[in-house]
């Protein structure tokens, strides 16, 4: 007797090709795609505009760096969802990137209208400091989920994500570079009003408790973890940066 593909992914199967993928799996796969896609666009975009307010030649190159392989990496994953009919070139130009709310705002997780990406990137960057702060905060936040991404039951997602995720975590590890020679510098008062800011904000982007979808994500294989797991997983990792720099956490 034939298993059915739901029975097969709850079991911990994999799928490998979009000729395979039921209605609902493909909904969510998609969206999970999107928000990352989207995500690291609009990080990416946000943080081009930073460049040139880098302290030194370093600096700027490593911030440019950043920006060249955030874009890869929302490249890579537009990759797949390519193989599911989405246009990646009309897709890259469709969106604003680079739009952001006033610094003030507070929006929780709430989306916004113009595309897929976490709430925390309609926030402003307000200075060099205050970006490497945020890059910081949001890169360990993005180690934390592709460290779950990376075992989705979409094979070929969970391979890019394998290949992207070094890479977002040397991003983690230059921003606490950068926040120690900011110290240095005795910009301690700027870097602890920037904790302030982005610490509530990141965590946020974790979502707010348990959706009605996680049992359903898990049944698929999209999901392994709990929002609370893993906001706890980025809690604890955060305040070791943290506390490894002489910072608090708010």
């Amino acid at each position: 007797m034939e298993m059915k593909i739901e029975d097969y992914l709850a079991q911990g199967g994999v799928l490998t090709s979009p000729a395979n993928v039921p209605p609902r799996y493909r909904a969510e796969l998609m969206k999970l795609m999107a928000t990352f896609v989207d995500s690291e666009l609009a990080g990416a975009a946000g943080f081009a505009d930073i460049i040139n307010e880098g302290p030194g030649i370093k600096e700027r190159i490593a911030a440019a760096r950043i920006v060249l392989e955030k874009t890869d990496h929302a490249d890579k994953v537009l990759r797949v969802m390519g193989d599911f009919g989405v246009d990646q070139g009309r897709y890259a130009n469709h969106h604003p990137w680079t739009a952001r709310l006033a610094r003030e705002a507070d929006i929780g997780a709430t989306r916004g209208e113009h595309d897929m990406r976490l709430a925390v990137f309609n926030y402003p960057l307000a200075g060099w400091a205050d970006a490497v702060v945020m890059n910081l905060l949001m890169g360990r936040a993005v180690v934390v989920q592709l460290a779950e991404m990376q075992m989705v039951s979409y094979q070929p997602l969970a391979v890019a994500f394998r290949a992207i995720a070094p890479v977002e975590l040397r991003h983690a590890e230059l921003a606490e570079e950068g926040i120690a020679r900011l110290l240095d510098e005795g910009q301690r008062e700027a870097v602890e009003a920037s904790v302030a800011y982005w610490w509530p904000r990141v965590a946020a982007s974790f979502g707010q408790g348990e959706s009605g979808r996680f049992d359903a994500l898990r049944a698929m294989g999209l999901r392994r973890s709990t929002t609370s797991e893993l906001r706890a997983r980025w809690d604890a990792e955060a305040r070791g940066a943290l506390d490894r720099l002489g910072l608090s956490a708010p």
